[in-house]
């Protein structure tokens, strides 16, 4: 019999347990108060909703043996999006709508294929296509942060692309090369970039746009000089400074970086990642953005046919604060224990009214012979302190 979980996946303890549920709680607590509505995605969808129209590969979905082809959810967007455009598609939009739940991803390595778990908390906002429905969204992501907390030495950054941003820049690529020049572009692959036959002015540009991240001011005074004041840049600076405000406040930085993508290929607008310093590497704890093209392809109403929305990496918060989420000792139990096995009656009536109360205790179920030994049983439990019964 195998001893060890399937590799990808771990046992949580109850520590880590209750930081997630209590996590995922901060969170739900900031989407209700913005008039978001909880959905429940199933686990189990048909494979081509979980690949959303090709923007996520077949090699990222766990698939089940089944008559039909199955999988195992890799993210929350596609199944909500699908749910919202049938089953909720006589609700008046914009829809508002959370979700909380487990994920699974695939892939391949040196050992054979590796499944992973992970537990996301996130929004969808649905039926909007305007710029206000892009800022409510980083609003609602900085004010859901606010909550974690998150630490000065975490040094959270906003990342923020555009698609729309990265097509405009490759506009005057002959289409054969478009695609090999974005994807060396995204994934920050100079040797790639540098393989391509291109015109060497063309060349220069595209390293230097490879580069080209930073204080958002900035980086939009440069992009407007290769592009002109279009609208999408106008839009993005706008949308900046009603953020930056919040932002500031909360001791998050933004940084624009035109060649951002994430890692699935979803989105078709504004792209956005909260990354903080952990304590080996940057830890992405939330990722989102804009993703019309994938409600379009679930919609019969084209003027429907819009969505934006992020989702938080749970684990990685908690694993992020480990150092300084301390478990609440008011959640703790106290502990009940009696002098001898005569007592465990009382004990238990005893813990009956602390129940009533609202009051969490647990029972130690043998004799304790002295209040000091109680004490000291219960600070090894992680008991908030012991109630010991003489009589």
């Amino acid at each position: 019999m195998a001893l060890q979980p399937a590799a990808g996946v771990r046992d949580l303890n109850p520590g880590e347990v209750a930081r997630n549920r209590r996590l995922c709680e901060l969170l739900a607590q900031v989407y209700r108060l913005w008039g978001y509505q909880e959905v429940d995605p199933p686990v189990i969808e048909r494979q081509d909703t979980l690949a959303a129209g090709g923007a996520i590969a077949a090699r990222d979905v766990v698939r089940l043996a089944s008559d039909e082809p199955l999988g195992l959810r890799p993210e929350l967007t596609a199944s909500i999006a699908r749910a919202a455009c049938t089953r909720l598609a006589d609700q008046p939009r914009p829809l508002r709508l959370w979700a909380c739940g487990a994920t699974f991803r695939t892939n391949l390595g040196d050992t054979g294929q590796r499944i992973s778990e992970a537990l996301q908390s996130g929004v969808e906002l649905l039926g909007d296509a305007s710029a206000a429905a892009d800022s409510e969204l980083l609003h609602l992501l900085l004010s859901a942060a606010a909550t974690l907390g998150l630490q000065p030495q975490h040094r959270p950054t906003l990342l923020i692309g555009h698609h729309g941003l990265l097509d405009a820049l490759l506009l005057d690529l002959p289409g054969a090369q478009r695609l090999a020049v974005r994807q060396a572009l995204t994934g920050f692959d100079p040797l790639a970039l540098k393989a391509l036959d291109l015109p060497a002015a063309q060349h220069r540009q595209l390293t230097d746009l490879m580069g080209l991240r930073g204080e958002p001011e900035a980086v939009l005074a440069t992009l407007q000089q290769w592009l002109g004041p279009v609208p999408l840049l106008q839009n993005l600076a706008a949308m900046l400074k009603s953020v930056a405000p919040s932002a500031a406040r909360q001791g998050v930085r933004l940084q624009v970086d035109p060649t951002f993508q994430p890692h699935f290929d979803l989105y078709d607008g504004l792209v956005l990642r909260l990354v903080c310093q952990g304590s080996d590497a940057p830890v992405a704890i939330a990722s989102g953005g804009r993703y019309d093209g994938l409600v379009a392809r679930f919609s019969a109403e084209p003027q429907q046919a819009a969505g934006t929305g992020f989702g938080f990496d749970i684990g990685a918060i908690r694993e992020l604060l480990a150092g300084v989420d301390t478990p609440d000792a008011a959640a703790a139990p106290w502990l009940v224990a009696a002098a001898s096995s005569q007592g465990i009656g009382a004990a238990l009536a005893r813990m009956a009214d602390l129940h009533q109360q609202g009051t969490a205790a647990e029972l130690c179920s043998q004799p304790c012979a002295s209040e000091a030994a109680a004490i000291a049983l219960a600070a090894e439990r992680g008991c908030r302190g012991a109630i010991w019964l003489a009589g």
